[in-house]
């Protein structure tokens, strides 16, 4: 019993350690969401990333794109629709990301609608984003 368990706890470490490793001279934004959605960075002052994980940025302004996929359940369609998945752009912008800071994105949906928050490490909301276009990407 112990065996699976230590082989498991070494997985979940070892996929921590698959992030590289922060610099103190750009802000990092990790990104969270419900477990049922996905949510992926895309591009930072519109221009694309080459991971998807996270953001890190360098200090000051600057408007993070991730993209948000979700399903819509049929309950919020109508009588007889099928479950809808979406995938959206969130737009967030913010102009002071400090330095050896870290910040988190939340980004959800209520119904066919995104809605994305930037919080700080003490979990004061620092700015709202806004939905960009649906599709595919």
């Amino acid at each position: 019993m112990r065996t699976p368990l230590l082989i498991a706890g070494l997985i979940a470490l070892g996929g921590c350690s698959l992030l590289p490793p922060h610099d103190p001279s750009q802000a990092w934004i990790d990104l969270h969401t419900s477990p049922d959605n996905r949510l992926r960075a895309a591009e930072v002052d519109y221009r694309p990333l080459d991971d998807e994980r996270f953001f890190q940025v360098p200090p000051g302004h600057h408007t993070l794109q991730a993209r948000l996929e979700f399903t819509v359940p049929s309950s919020d369609i109508g009588p007889g629709g099928e479950q809808h998945t979406r995938n959206c752009q969130v737009l967030v912008e913010y102009a002071d990301f400090a330095a050896g800071k870290r910040y988190r994105l939340v980004a959800g949906n209520v119904g066919f609608r995104t809605w994305a928050k930037l919080y700080d490490a003490h979990s004061r909301e620092l700015a709202r984003g806004r939905e960009g276009r649906c599709g595919e990407f």
